[in-house]
């Protein structure tokens, strides 16, 4: 079998690779790029598409001259056909999602909307019932406010913003939290609501209705692409039964060289070289939210909290209990 990569004292041949791949848990994310490639095949770009295109990923990865064209070709392996293959491929991509979602955007906007929407609110949490109840009365009757109960009282991170949280979209908070939140007027001031754990005291200072402008489009198309992507990878078929790990490959990869009396070797770079820039990634991440709200511990924003009884109101008029002295 002929040899295909050779790595210092490594000789890598074409039936090593795949196996030296899933050693690595490198198959999925080849496997994904395949099925990106298939479903993007018959999509068509323009003469002026494409060298813009180009233009911009020569930017990006300062890609500045023939000089450092040919270096790159060299450090990644490709040609320049596969280069300019590249460069066109994030387009390709948007125009794909747009071909296939892009008409059905406006229902899927709708659908989602009630998780899109941020709020801004106030918060305080303990696990004593009466100082919630407490706290409850003096910040309904004026005696102190939100702010300064919170710094006194609140057992979460949010103590140290005076309880104030977000803006976060409503798929932060636990859904108990999230539902009494988008029930809620600004300023209302919700009684003592048990949260998991917690007795919770919560007011909506500011709803921010989602807008359905060029950035909530693109991070809507990039949502169904990626559901879409993993949908296709649950359904290939490709099991790799019996692959060796990357140590044995390599074992034999060695003794193969150590056998043989002609072997070119290449160095590798003296340094690793840095993945591309595309124009765009295939998929987004949601925009990161401001303020803590608190969804890594057992607490109003775990919805996997043991706890599942979800909110309760206490009475109206709960009887007035002093808080223990701290």
């Amino acid at each position: 079998m002929a040899v295909v990569l050779n790595v210092g004292s490594l000789s890598i041949t074409a039936d090593e690779v795949l196996p030296l791949m899933a050693g690595y848990q490198m198959l999925p994310k080849f496997l994904q790029e395949l099925i990106i490639d298939e479903a993007i095949a018959g999509v068509d770009c323009t003469e002026e598409e494409k060298s813009s295109a180009c233009e911009q990923f020569y930017a990006q990865n300062q890609i500045t001259d023939d000089a450092a064209r040919q270096t790159w070709l060299q450090r990644f392996g490709m040609t320049q056909s596969q280069l300019e293959a590249l460069a066109v491929r994030g387009l390709r991509i948007d125009k794909f999602k747009q071909d296939k979602w892009g008409i059905k955007l406006e229902s899927y906007f709708l659908e989602r909307k009630g998780t899109l929407d941020k709020v801004i609110y106030s918060l305080i949490r303990t696990k004593d019932i009466g100082i919630a109840q407490e706290v409850y009365f003096r910040i309904n009757d004026g005696e102190q406010t939100f702010a300064e109960l919170a710094r006194e009282y609140s057992q979460g991170p949010e103590a140290q913003t005076d309880g104030l949280i977000g803006p976060v979209e409503l798929n932060v908070p636990h859904p108990a939290l999230a539902n009494l939140l988008s029930r809620s007027q600004p300023g209302e001031l919700s009684p003592p609501t048990r949260v998991g754990e917690w007795m919770v005291i919560v007011r909506l200072e500011r709803f921010i209705p989602c807008q359905m402008d060029d950035t909530m489009r693109q991070r809507l198309l990039d949502e169904q692409f990626k559901k879409w992507l993993q949908e296709e990878m649950q359904a290939v078929d490709a099991v790799f039964a019996h692959a060796p790990s990357p140590d044995s490959v390599n074992s034999n990869a060695a003794s193969s060289i150590s056998n043989s009396s002609t072997t070119a070797t290449a160095s590798p770079p003296s340094k690793p070289p840095s993945e591309p820039v595309t124009s765009r990634s295939t998929t987004s991440s949601p925009p990161s939210q401001s303020n803590s709200a608190i969804a890594n511990d057992p607490s109003p924003s775990n919805p996997n909290s043991s706890d599942t009884t979800g909110a309760s109101s206490m009475p109206s008029n709960p009887p007035r209990v002093e808080p223990n002295p701290t």
